[in-house]
């Protein structure tokens, strides 16, 4: 399946000269909504993993998905402020400011693995901040998954040692 193209590009969102990659579309089909679930469900069969990490939002879509598909649990990195019970939290910079993601205390255990699931790869930061959540609660993320990677702008460098995979890339600035 092409997912490329059912991904649906919004030219000028969030702000100008930005090309949103917009996953909505790829929602939309299930069959392309299976594709991806199985796909990664097959590619980390034998990884021997203990969970899978989903970021806040869309790739809380993907990575329970994919959790339920392996009969793993599945814990999200959510926005600070987010989580109801005791928190880690990581900060990260953003083009303006900074955000910050956290994890309940209690959702990963020493010597767990883990994959880290979102939608897309643009630079890295909030992926980077989640791997470095997961390493402080003594959880060993072995890669991250990613429906959609932008390499202009550099995201996989930024996850220096930690192994990418994208399903589709866009060469876009």
């Amino acid at each position: 399946m092409d997912l490329a193209a059912i991904i649906r590009n919004v030219p000028d969102f969030p702000k100008p000269g930005i090309q949103f990659k917009d996953i909505t579309t790829v929602l939309l089909q299930p069959s392309a909504m299976r594709e991806i679930v199985q796909g990664w469900a097959a590619r980390y069969a034998d990884y021997r993993l203990d969970a899978i990490v989903g970021v806040e939002a869309r790739g809380f879509i993907f990575g329970a998905a994919l959790a339920y598909e392996m009969n793993l649990p599945f814990v999200p990195a959510r926005k600070k402020g987010k989580l109801p019970a005791e928190t880690v939290s990581e900060s990260f910079a953003l083009e303006y400011g900074t955000d910050t993601v956290e994890m309940h205390v209690d959702a990963l255990k020493t010597g767990q693995r883990v994959i880290i699931v979102d939608d897309l790869l643009a630079t890295g930061g909030t992926v980077e901040a989640v791997a470095r959540l997961v390493r402080r609660l003594g959880a060993e993320p072995v890669e991250a998954a990613f429906v959609v990677e932008l390499p202009p702008l550099g995201g996989r460098a930024k996850l220096a040692g930690l192994p990418v995979h994208a399903l589709v890339e866009f060469m876009v600035e």
